[in-house]
């Protein structure tokens, strides 16, 4: 079957990339709105944009109505976010992040998660995240209805539990994968190529 954009519905496109482009990494990603409230919420469409200087970026698309997510209104507006990465412990608290709660209302609070301070922005990090990104925004570039949301990273908080200088232990970090709909997936079975 081959098929042109152009000619399905957007909800179909929709479907057919997150369906195929998997596994997606999470960045959960934490601001702070003007009047003091913490936000935080997860998006899959997320990756690193490059390793000189540190940069990563997120795809952020518009509330139901029409109007900006808080992600994207307070990152435009503070100049920062952190990006903090999920695994199995924190899965069930991320989750309820992704909920649309009213403008205002902690999702911090909203999943029982603590916000701890960071070193270079004002924004809080997610104190039980394995690892968190403090970033200054970058740029903001928008595809259609989406912001494309780059931040470079200014300082990496990492799990002691994880992280022994040297190495990430992937086990002890159980990462965690976004799939379809409902869908995720664990990493538990790896497996290496060397390259000729």
């Amino acid at each position: 079957m081959i098929l042109a954009p152009s000619d399905i519905p957007a909800k179909d496109r929709y479907k057919i990339v997150t369906a195929t482009v998997l596994p997606r990494p999470i960045a959960w990603v934490s601001t702070q709105g003007t009047n003091g409230t913490p936000n935080l919420a997860p998006f899959s469409f997320f990756t690193v944009a490059s390793s000189e200087p540190l940069t990563l970026l997120f795809s952020c698309s518009h509330k139901p109505d029409g109007s900006k997510k808080d992600t994207w209104t307070n990152a435009e507006e503070s100049g920062e976010f952190v990006v903090n990465l999920t695994n199995q412990a924190t899965a069930a608290a991320m989750n309820i992040t992704a909920t649309t709660f009213p403008h205002g209302v902690s999702e911090f609070d909203a999943a029982g998660l603590t916000p701890a301070p960071c070193q270079t922005v004002a924004a809080p990090r997610v104190a039980e995240a394995p690892v968190s990104f403090e970033c200054k925004l970058t740029q903001i570039v928008e595809v259609g209805g989406n912001a494309v949301i780059f931040g470079a990273v200014q300082m990496i908080h990492i799990s002691d539990e994880i992280y022994d200088g040297n190495y990430v232990d992937l086990a002890a970090m159980q990462p965690i994968g976004r799939l379809a709909g409902s869908g995720y997936c664990r990493v538990t079975d790896m497996f290496e190529m060397v390259r000729g």
